[in-house]
């Protein structure tokens, strides 16, 4: 092979093995080989139910505000804004026997319910045992925040909480900071905390059938790590130009191995 030849192998070879395509770094393609354009319905999230060590907020209202007063833990049951370390302390914590403990309600169980649910049980039990019909009890019933934790190639890693009911692995993406160049978008990893035990599933997001997925929206408590792509291991450059300027490198340094060997 001559010297000639030896450099074009090495141009070509570092420049197609660095470069990410484009292909890798878009989300939601539609890589279906039909002509037509088919509609993709995103799995409907099912309500979560709740599981040992979630957190929940319980608001209890009423016309007078003062008879509802001793059952929760804001003032005069009033919903104010809190902070996280707030819903922390101020919360519900569900114990390893699957029981929250509220002012003089005392002890409920709600492990694998949902919220709709528990609203549904606490309103009863007020209505059964404190209040008539005509008191116009109001409970809400929330998540203390939507917790999440993500690690890897992110913008922005650890503990996320969104103070929303439903939460996709985009949003929550999004909200780490998107997944940085050097990042398998095709590759993301989901462990799931369940009854049953831990589930574990990769998930493509260059594919917009993974709408269709049952990771697609999260649960409380998920946790998300992607993966790196090879070039990063490489260190050859993630775009055209780095992979210019690591191929000028590397034909400098040959050329001066080449001149000092020569001599």
């Amino acid at each position: 092979m001559t010297q000639k030849s030896f450099y074009l192998f090495l141009l070509i070879s570092v420049f197609f093995t660095s470069c990410i395509p484009i292909k890798d770094l878009v989300y939601l393609q539609d890589k279906s080989t039909s002509s037509e354009q088919n509609s993709i319905a995103a799995v409907e999230s099912k309500p979560y139910r709740l599981q040992v060590n979630d957190i929940i907020s319980v608001n209890i209202k009423a016309i007078d505000s003062k008879l509802v007063s001793i059952f929760n833990t804001t003032i005069d049951g009033a919903q104010t804004a809190k902070s996280e370390s707030g819903l922390y302390f101020d919360g519900f914590t569900i114990d390893d026997h699957g029981n929250i403990r509220m002012p003089i309600l005392g002890e409920i169980n709600v492990i694998g319910y949902t919220l709709e649910e528990v609203r549904v049980k606490i309103e009863k039990k007020l209505l059964e045992e404190y209040f008539k019909s005509e008191a116009n009890i109001f409970v809400t019933v929330k998540l203390a925040g939507f917790r999440y934790t993500i690690n890897g190639e992110v913008g922005s890693t650890g503990t996320k909480i969104l103070f929303k009911d439903n939460v996709t692995i985009l949003e929550a993406i999004a909200n780490s900071g998107d997944i940085t160049t050097v990042g398998n978008r095709k590759a993301v990893t989901v462990i799931r905390q369940t009854p049953t035990g831990v589930q574990m599933n990769d998930i493509d997001l260059t594919d917009i059938n993974v709408m269709k997925s049952p990771y697609y929206y999260l649960q409380p408590n998920d946790y998300i790590y992607v993966k790196p792509l090879r070039q990063k291991t490489w260190g050859t450059g993630q775009t055209g130009i780095q992979s210019i300027g690591t191929i000028i490198t590397l034909l400098s340094l040959a050329t001066t191995v080449y001149l000092i060997i020569k001599n």
